[in-house]
């Protein structure tokens, strides 16, 4: 009885102090409601990516004779002072997914002062709210592009979302580009007619390496500060992650089968470089988990199995 008293009381004590670090929206019923039906859409959509993926890898896999795999997970969490939360981290490394990543977090607490000013809303109070999914996919094959898609919904004294998709290609980069660009031009008009202009445009300019003066790969779309009409914007953002799940697994299956020579895969490999430097020196993402405690393991997810550099 005394045991079951004590973890009682840790559990009420954890909770408070919860409480103490979360920002002062989610004090409010309906931002409460909010916060709770993303994640649960994030959670949903990680396992419809999960489910897509390994069912591609092992139909590859049974056509040819190969050993069936599964994902890896692995939870973390971070329940410190002032920081509290965690994920889930769901690795595949197969024989068409060369790795795949798809992770999912919940994470609450306190900006440091040298990133909070870089944050909307943190410069005063610095406390947040983030919950969120990353994937990104290396394929085996040169003739597959990597890929990229992103959800998160942040909240400090606002509350927003941001996002996008894109594809690094090493062959065929004008004929995806063009055919990538214009279905998310369709699939962006469904819900507002300048959304396709804007978040490509900051696609474009985002995935930039700034010391090679080029693009990291043929862009998509990118958006942040997502707060026009939580409604709509919720909308977008599902619509976005069951968007680019359709479209890769489109590509894929069109391209699977294609053989390729060591020279393609080394073209392949020197292209993932730039992917590496992209990562490393301007990602948001990785800069944001980072400066909030995230699972470094998870952070550095995107890194892919195999590089190679000139």
């Amino acid at each position: 009885m005394l045991l079951l008293r004590c973890k009682e009381l840790i559990v009420i004590q954890v909770e408070f102090m919860k409480k103490k670090y979360l920002p002062p929206l989610l004090s409010q019923n309906n931002w409460e409601k909010r916060s709770k039906a993303a994640e649960k859409w994030f959670k949903s959509l990680r396992n419809h990516f999960c489910k897509e993926f390994l069912n591609l890898e092992n139909q590859y896999n049974e056509e040819r004779n190969f050993k069936k795999t599964s994902f890896k997970k692995k939870k973390w969490n971070k329940d410190n002072s002032e920081d509290f939360g965690g994920g889930v981290s769901n690795i595949l490394s197969g024989n068409l997914f060369e790795k795949v990543g798809v992770n999912i977090s919940t994470v609450t607490g306190i900006f440091p002062d040298k990133f909070k000013n870089s944050i909307k809303g943190a410069s005063k109070d610095p406390r947040f709210f983030a919950t969120g999914i990353s994937v990104v996919s290396h394929m085996k094959s040169p003739f597959i592009p990597a890929a990229h898609f992103n959800s998160r919904l942040i909240i400090t004294k606002n509350g927003w979302f941001g996002g996008g998709c894109d594809l690094t290609p090493a062959y065929q980069i004008n004929k995806i580009r063009e055919d990538f660009h214009k279905n998310l031009k369709i699939f962006c008009d469904n819900y507002n007619v300048n959304y396709y202009n804007t978040f490509s445009k900051l696609c474009k300019n985002y995935f930039f390496l700034k010391h090679r003066n080029e693009e990291r790969g043929v862009g998509g779309i990118f958006f942040d500060y997502l707060q026009n009409n939580w409604e709509k914007d919720f909308e977008f953002v599902k619509g976005t992650g069951l968007f680019f799940l359709k479209y890769y697994k489109k590509i894929i299956l069109k391209n699977q089968a294609k053989s390729w020579t060591e020279k393609n895969r080394k073209k392949l490999l020197l292209k993932r470089g730039r992917y590496v430097e992209f990562n490393l020196l301007y990602d948001k993402g990785t800069t944001f988990g980072l400066n909030t405690g995230g699972n470094t393991d998870a952070i550095l997810m995107s890194m892919p199995p195999k590089v190679l550099w000139n």
